[in-house]
């Protein structure tokens, strides 16, 4: 069931000012609550707003005390307190007493005062991310690690009382607001809770896989079974109880401080009370609305009902054109999601092609950029984000407002499976691989061949259905096809190899 609760007598919000700490000082003028805190009210969001079917794609970064290390990848603060393990982050234990020293006298909290920042600059990201082509943008509030990276009252442990001293969120999303970006903010902390202090079997030095649950090892000669009032916070040795209200006050303190118009969730979320997510997820949907946002929440795997959240699919895709629209969440690099030593990255024509195939099955693209604990943007990733943004300028009326077609395409390309589910997000496409997508008047349809076709060559594309079509030109070079229809085949001759895109070629097809 979906309806617009922007119906006549709903107040509007007045944005005043950006206050000098970067929050969004906020006036709602009615802020008594439209959704109720059960599955059944919160399912009559307007969950698939035209904002976000028409925005294709946003920029995200995964950038904290982990980004310090630098070593392996984002669980860093994980895997520095699990010895013997010979699996995923086996290296890292001795990685870190042999660089930093024994856990006895340097343990994660110690990268903070080196989480820098000093080259962070709000202004030149946001506009980076809008000449990436990119819609919505945003950051990891907070990773499994428990380090907020905006100016909390809540949580002591954050950018702008320590390490950057910076509130990283406010001063980004100002900018980003400035820029008609939207906002998405992406939580991980509901794994911060010690749930295994108990399960001695579970504990660190006892196994090379403790709990799963929980993203600090216990162990009690580790500082991640700590008691001191302000460090428990950090390690999350927090009796239960207090948690959830911990974790749920971090939320609806950036939702109410900020205005996000996306909050997104890891995998984990399931372990929050039942109770506790349809509280977060009506104070959402309640103070957006009442700001005149459409707001959304994003859920992996089945941890929020698929009627009131938006599915994410991380590194992957599906395999079909879907029902309803969803996400998927990749990263630019083929390793850690946050910036390593060495680490490389993927090309833009294999970003580009895979997120043309989400797009063509009803999916949006959320990427993942790595920066550096100083703050600085390799130049490697910014070279393929740039290159996503002049593809997608040049094609851009075959991105923006368009809307999946009757079938998503065709190929011959090898589908792998994705770990995640679906299919994954590193295919090898070429030129015999096509994608469909229409514009929102079905006066136009966009045919992808993802790569370059040959020059002067004919091809044919199957499925295309219409009454006539007056027009066949190559999106970008504007250049006028020859062309035959016939029983919805179309048969068209490509021009010079110069007048197409080696990344991806878009012929537009225009119907009387």
């Amino acid at each position: 069931m979906k309806r617009d609760f922007l119906i006549k007598g709903v107040l509007v919000i007045t944005m005043l000012s950006v206050s000098c700490k970067h929050r969004l000082d906020l006036k709602i003028a009615d802020n008594r609550p439209r959704f109720k805190e059960d599955w059944e009210s919160l399912a009559t969001i307007e969950r698939e707003p035209e904002w976000f079917q028409d925005a294709k794609f946003g920029i995200y970064f995964h950038w904290g005390v982990y980004s310090v290390p630098a070593y392996d990848n984002e669980w860093y603060p994980r895997w520095m307190y699990v010895s013997g393990r010979k699996d995923w982050g086996g290296t890292v234990f001795d990685h870190h007493e042999k660089t930093y020293g024994p856990l006895s006298k340097f343990n994660y909290h110690d990268f903070i005062p080196m989480f820098t920042a000093e080259h962070f600059n709000a202004v030149e990201w946001a506009d980076l991310f809008k000449k990436s082509g990119a819609k919505f943008a945003g950051l990891v509030a907070q990773h499994h690690d428990g380090f907020a990276m905006w100016n909390s009252n809540v949580n002591p442990w954050n950018a702008k009382t320590m390490g950057p001293k910076k509130d990283i969120l406010g001063e980004l999303y100002t900018e980003l607001k400035k820029n008609d970006l939207k906002t998405i903010a992406t939580f991980h902390h509901e794994r911060l809770l010690q749930r295994y202090a108990t399960d001695t079997a579970k504990w660190a030095k006892k196994t090379p896989d403790p709990g799963w649950d929980s993203h600090f090892p216990y162990h009690p000669d580790y500082v991640t079974s700590t008691v001191d009032p302000k460090l428990r916070l950090l390690y999350g040795n927090i009796p239960e109880a207090e948690f959830y209200d911990y974790w749920l006050n971090q939320i609806n303190e950036v939702v109410d401080n900020y205005a996000p118009d996306i909050i997104w969730f890891d995998s984990w979320l399931d372990i929050i009370p039942e109770n506790y997510r349809q509280k977060m997820v009506a104070h959402h949907f309640n103070t957006a609305v009442s700001r005149s946002q459409k707001p959304i929440v994003a859920y992996k795997q089945e941890d929020l009902p698929a009627n009131v959240g938006m599915l994410d699919i991380e590194q992957g895709g599906k395999k079909e054109l879907s029902p309803d629209y969803w996400m998927t969440d990749i990263t630019i690099s083929y390793g850690s999601w946050c910036y390593t030593n060495g680490q490389t990255y993927k090309t833009p024509e294999l970003v580009i092609r895979n997120m043309i195939d989400v797009w063509s099955k009803k999916g949006i693209v959320l990427l993942n950029i790595s920066p550096k604990a100083d703050g600085t943007i390799p130049q490697e990733q910014r070279d393929v984000l740039l290159a996503i943004g002049d593809w997608i300028e040049k094609h851009k009326e075959a991105v923006y407002e368009t809307r999946p077609y009757s079938i998503y395409g065709y190929g011959k390309a090898k589908i792998d499976d994705g770990e995640f589910g679906g299919q994954s997000a590193t295919i090898q496409y070429s030129e015999s691989d096509i994608r469909f997508l229409a514009s929102k008047d079905k006066k136009s349809l966009y045919i992808f061949t993802l790569g370059l076709p040959n020059a002067h060559a004919q091809l044919a594309f199957k499925n295309i259905q219409a009454t006539s079509i007056k027009k066949v030109s190559v999106l970008g070079s504007g250049t006028d096809l020859k062309f035959s229809w016939t029983n919805n085949i179309l048969t068209l001759t490509t021009p010079e190899a110069s007048q197409m895109d080696k990344l991806a070629t878009v012929f537009k097809i225009e119907f009387e």
